[in-house]
């Protein structure tokens, strides 16, 4: 087993861990939970709405789940080179991650809507573990 699995093995059990957490109760405030967000208090007493978030936060660990199937796949039958490119997908997409839902989560926390507050900031330094995990394991597999 080289590097580059170990590396996806790793995001892949934290990513099975949040869809586990999106499935089952997607309300918590840990595991990237939707707690986090004051709102949901109200919005879980109106039932459409509760229901627009319910069918939105399955969207995304279905999503979550495409990408955990393909690691899968990758680690098992991928060739040293399929590992490393998709080894720079992730990095790649954990960033647009950060960079398109970050400052919007920034703002709300911010503005005193997430709790606990500062909550972006343990996000942020979650984000930047998993990309500089990757980085780490695709610089000791080239070097």
């Amino acid at each position: 087993m080289n590097i580059l699995q170990v590396v996806i093995i790793v995001f892949l059990i934290l990513e099975t861990l949040n869809v586990l957490v999106l499935y089952r109760n997607p309300t918590m405030k840990e595991g990237n939970g939707i707690g986090i967000f004051k709102i949901i208090d109200d919005i879980e007493k109106d039932e459409s709405t509760y229901q627009l978030i319910r069918y939105l936060t399955n969207w995304i660990a279905n999503a979550k789940l495409i990408f955990i199937a393909l690691g899968i796949v990758i680690i098992i039958f991928g060739n040293e080179t399929v590992q490393l490119h998709a080894a720079l997908a992730f990095t790649f997409s954990i960033f647009m991650f950060y960079f398109t839902l970050y400052p919007i989560l920034k703002k709300l926390d911010d503005e005193g809507k997430i709790r606990p507050a500062g909550y972006s900031k343990t996000l942020a330094y979650t984000i930047l573990s998993f990309m500089l995990t990757f980085i780490a394991g695709i610089v000791y597999y080239l070097a």
